[in-house]
């Protein structure tokens, strides 16, 4: 009964969007990719929205039903049937009757199983389509045969495009590079890993008077303009990707680089990727809680390998999930990007033992290794192990819920419900 229900509200509500589409006909940017989605689409929303009347997708709404919320402009009603119907009445009006919509939106569009992409573009027919990175282990790939099943489903969105659509895509991938062929494209990528329409240079962390991180500076050329892109409170070099992705895409609709640069200057990164936060008894938390895979768990790694510190580097690791046959082989892997780049090691959940004992193998003392499967005894013993300087990385995928970890570890964790992920009270009573 319960999927009768879903499948029934799912359907509804596509209708209203699709009738809407046809009535507003307003630019559609889809925004796909294995990680960092909802990064480049916040990003996106920021470098436009100053220019042109714009709408994002809400949060991480990526699958059929959050992609028609979206489109409707409504919230997501969860387990209260009520509110399903009112969403249901209201997304009616906004179909037949609504007067005023956005020019621009700005869609998250994902697929956990075979044929979630293209069910969505049976009816989203994107102007814009930006892809982020292809890695070798996608996440949800245990649904698939392969990552290349994976890659192929979720290039059917490049190949919904209108005729006079624009692929905007991550140049420094190999694999991207080789769909992009035969498609009317703009890239942006690294000037010391290839040339692009949009070339990123420098990635230098930013530190105030105590030594602490405070974000990130890096430069963009396009033909023979340059700007300086300021990231306040995050780090990582998937920001400068983002930011870049985000010009390319206020370039294709008309606005000029240095206003799209100058938005960009406001904008925030999105919670639970890679945020600075600051920690009890002098340290830094980089909150990078929102999910996790492979290669977002590389790049956090390399960041906090690369970032000055003078405490130490804790590395708090969870399960990554939804990886299939890859797991093991993946979370071993990461435990030797650890050895290499902190001096503590916490992991959090069945599978991230396996990060202990890559690390073990790679010449990590196990007096500096703690294994967890309770997220709540984590969070208390770890304060006791935070010291003054120290520089503290959390990630794990979500289930993992490892930003109870950071809310333990905040200074000020009433802000918790501004800075973290899942503060909604229906995520609090999970």
């Amino acid at each position: 009964m319960k999927e009768l229900f879903k499948k029934t509200i799912v359907a509804i509500l596509t209708f209203e969007a699709k009738v809407l589409l046809r009535r507003k006909k307003p630019k559609i940017i889809a925004v796909t990719g294995s990680v960092g989605k909802t990064s480049i689409k916040d990003a996106i929303y920021t470098a436009i929205k100053d220019q042109v009347h714009a709408r994002k997708s809400q949060k991480s709404f990526n699958s059929d039903i959050g992609v028609a919320l979206s489109v409707l402009g409504l919230d997501n009603a969860w387990n209260n049937p009520v509110l399903w119907l009112k969403n249901i009445l209201d997304g009616a009006f906004s179909a037949f009757f609504a007067r005023e919509y956005p020019e621009v939106l700005v869609l998250e569009m994902g697929v956990d199983r075979p044929g979630d992409m293209e069910a969505l573009t049976q009816w989203i027919k994107p102007d814009v389509v930006v892809l982020t990175r292809l890695p070798d282990v996608p996440v949800h790939v245990e649904y698939f045969d392969s990552p290349e099943e994976v890659i192929a489903e979720k290039m059917q969105l490049v190949h919904a495009l209108k005729d006079d659509g624009v692929f905007i895509y991550n140049n420094d991938d190999e694999k991207i590079r080789q769909e992009a062929e035969g498609v009317r494209q703009q890239s942006f990528g690294y000037s010391r890993y290839s040339t692009s329409h949009f070339m990123i240079a420098g990635d230098v962390v930013c530190y105030d008077d105590a030594g602490k991180p405070t974000g990130m500076l890096s430069t963009l050329t396009h033909v023979e303009q340059t700007a300086t892109m300021t990231v306040e409170g995050s780090l990582g070099v998937h920001h400068a990707y983002n930011y870049a992705a985000a010009v390319a895409v206020a370039h294709v609709l008309g606005i000029a680089l240095t206003d799209a640069v100058e938005s960009l200057k406001a904008h925030k990164p999105t919670p639970g990727r890679m945020r600075l936060i600051e920690g009890k008894q002098g340290s830094t938390i980089i909150d990078d809680t929102y999910n996790s895979s492979p290669v977002a768990v590389e790049q956090a790694l390399q960041t906090l390998k690369e970032v000055a510190c003078k405490g130490k580097k804790i590395a708090v690791l969870g399960d990554m999930l939804e990886l299939g046959r890859f797991s093991t082989r993946e979370h071993e892997r990461m435990g030797a990007l650890v050895a290499d780049s902190a001096d503590m090691l916490v992991t959090l959940g069945v599978r991230s033992r396996k990060i202990a004992e890559g690390a073990l193998e790679h010449g990590m003392s196990e007096k500096v290794i703690l294994q967890y499967e309770d997220v709540h005894r984590a969070a208390k013993e770890l304060q006791e192990k935070v010291a003054k300087s120290d520089v503290v990385l959390v990630k794990a995928s979500q289930s993992i819920r490892a930003e109870r970890i950071v809310k333990a570890l905040m200074a000020h964790p009433e802000e918790a419900e501004t800075l973290l992920v899942r503060q909604s009270s229906t995520w609090l009573k999970k």
